[in-house]
Order: structure tokens, then C-alpha cells, then sequence
């Protein structure tokens, strides 16, 4: 199977469960994986037949930033599920990162993994 991916894409939205996190824009950084078959598209050279990653960064984006969230968990699970829903893929891995969530640590995050049932 093969992969398109898209690393540390940022969605700055409002994010976390604190008040004071309720009242401002955070930076999120997703790292997304989409499994597929791209054989079709390489031996046509179009992108109709592959997955397009600007048009799946954008419907993440908007996603993300549609309503406040608090969870990253959530914000992985709602993306998983999009990707799965809307796009030629049998299996998304989502990792979320959050920097600057805990002090003296770079980033924290979650990592999913799912696939279609």
C-alpha cells in the first residue's frame, strides 16, 4: 500500500479545556497519512486519480477550526474519520501535536491510527 502524506500542517484554532485557553488561538500541527493505491495515477500522470494533498489540507483545516474543541483526541478522531469519509484511503495514522501545552516539553500530541470497517 502506498502513502500520501502531510507533515507539521498548522491549524491555528481555539483549543484546550482552560478558560484562558478558551479565549485564544493555539497552534496545532498535524502529521497525516493516507494509505491508497497510487499506481493508477503515477502511470497516468494525473492528479484526478490520487489523493490531492492541498484539498485534503484545506478540509482539515476547516475541520479543525469549524467550532472551539477541547481535546486533540478530539480533533484526531473527527480528522480520521473526514479523511475516511471523504477520500479514496482504507487506512489514515493522525498525530496531533500541541506545543507549548507543557512546560520544558517541545510538543505533546496524540497518535491514531484507523482504518475503514
Amino acid at each position: 500500500m502506498d502513502i500520501v502524506f502531510i507533515k507539521q500542517l498548522q491549524v491555528d484554532t481555539v483549543i484546550g479545556v482552560y478558560d484562558w485557553e478558551k479565549s485564544m488561538s493555539q497552534s496545532l500541527f498535524l502529521d497525516l497519512a493516507l494509505h491508497t493505491d497510487l499506481r493508477q495515477a503515477a502511470a497516468a500522470d494525473d492528479i484526478k486519480l490520487t489523493l490531492d494533498y492541498a484539498v485534503i489540507a484545506e478540509k482539515v483545516s476547516k475541520l479543525i477550526t469549524a467550532q472551539p474543541i477541547e481535546l486533540i483526541e478530539t480533533v484526531a478522531e473527527r480528522v480520521a474519520a473526514m479523511l475516511l469519509a471523504e477520500f479514496a484511503t482504507s487506512k489514515v495514522e493522525v498525530t496531533v501535536h500541541k506545543p507549548g501545552a507543557v512546560p520544558k516539553a517541545q510538543t505533546v500530541g496524540v497518535s491514531i491510527v484507523r482504518s475503514r470497517s
